[in-house]
């Protein structure tokens, strides 16, 4: 047994250092063993490497096998890999707990090439006819097989043969790198005293590889706010600050940010009547985006109180930019600003915080006095 052992040590020691290979290139083919149907020879190492372009892979099946048994496959052996990539090794005619035999099993490669490596030693106790494999190319269902985010389409995926394209959801377009989709984000401007603006199909994920810039532009004497929905998800890094993609907020002479990660900014008091919300993304990530509203506030104006006879309409504690006042007097009474005199009278809180004008008094009417000076116009005639 000893004797046996050595014999096969040695006959290992003096293998074939060399290996015969047989590049294929055929869309399809057989692939048999030396001499097939007969009995194939001693020390053989055939190699067949199979290449076909890309955007496909390679089936390969058997129709027969019947190569020499042995513990583990290793005496005589068939082995199936792509590049590296180990996939299969047959021996024997049946399968047992040591040997595998492909039957009927059908090997599909993971890319484009596949090799078929075969290889007897030195003695063989029986007569073994060998293998008849065939081989064919598939194409490949890139819109299916591909999970890889970097190769993946962003939107919809078109399969064709040997190959694949992406498209876009009505309002976007496609990147230069033909699968992300983008939003061609024009500056958008916001003039209405308060809103909501959210990234591009929240809460879904936003786009890649895009720039967005939202302006809110209101009168100056207006401060606006921004709060933050707490649904807030930018794709972030642990070690590095907004790497990625990021919100940055300028406003007047103020920056804020940069903001990302799922921790909301909350609410930022801007001072300002002007702010820039600019938002960037790379060409990775599936996260949810964000929303926020804002609101403004104007200049405070200094409370007014109503002139004696008179009224103000609305009363209220307080008085912002762009309120009006509506001034009028009672019954018998008008407003008199210099020469002038008016049943009502408005004025407006402008943006300094000032009153578009003084409070006018309310005097008595011109017509009123001459009625009531008559009766003493009277009796003075008639006593004289």
């Amino acid at each position: 047994m000893e004797l046996i052992r050595v014999i096969v040590i040695l006959a290992q020691c003096v293998w074939p250092l060399w290996t015969q290979v047989i590049h294929l290139t055929d869309m399809y083919g057989t692939i048999k063993s030396p001499n097939f149907p007969e009995s194939y020879p001693k020390e053989i190492d055939l190699q067949w490497n199979i290449s076909v372009p890309d955007g496909y892979q390679i089936r390969l099946y058997f129709m027969h096998f019947d190569i020499e048994p042995s513990y583990l496959c290793e005496y005589d052996y068939l082995k199936v890999y792509s590049d590296s990539e180990e996939l299969a090794v047959f021996c024997g005619k049946e399968n047992t707990d040591t040997e595998q035999v492909p039957a009927d099993d059908v090997i599909m490669s993971p890319r484009n090439v596949l090799s078929v490596a075969f290889r007897s030693d030195f003695s063989n106790e029986e007569r073994y006819s060998g293998f008849e494999a065939h081989f064919s190319v598939v194409d490949v269902d890139e819109c299916r097989d591909r999970n890889d985010e970097d190769l993946a389409c962003d939107h919809f995926c078109h399969n064709y043969i040997s190959g694949f394209y992406c498209s876009c959801r009505y309002g976007f377009l496609l990147h230069s790198d033909n699968r992300t989709c983008k939003v061609e984000c024009h500056e958008s401007v916001y003039t209405e005293r308060s809103g909501e603006i959210t990234s591009a199909d929240f809460p879904k994920p936003y786009p890649k590889s895009s720039d967005c810039m939202y302006r809110i532009e209101l009168e100056e004497g207006f401060q606006i706010t921004l709060e933050f929905d707490d649904t807030f998800d930018i794709e972030d890094h642990p070690e590095v600050t907004c790497p990625y993609d990021f919100i940055k907020i300028n406003a007047g002479d103020k920056e804020f940010g940069p903001f990302c990660g799922e921790q909301s900014p909350g609410k930022i008091q801007t001072g300002s009547n002007t702010v820039n919300i600019l938002f960037h993304s790379d060409n990775s990530g599936e996260n949810l985006g964000w929303k926020l509203t804002y609101t403004s506030t104007g200049s405070e104006c200094s409370p007014l109180a109503a002139p004696l006879n008179g009224h103000l309409e609305p009363l209220q504690s307080n008085y912002v930019f762009k309120d009006h006042i509506i001034m009028t007097c009672d019954p018998g009474y008008s407003l008199r600003q210099g020469d002038e005199e008016f049943e009502h009278y408005q004025i407006e809180c402008q943006r300094d915080g000032k009153w578009s004008s003084d409070v006018p008094l309310c005097k008595k009417k011109e017509s009123q006095r001459r009625h009531r000076s008559l009766p003493s116009i009277l009796t003075n005639q008639i006593l004289s």
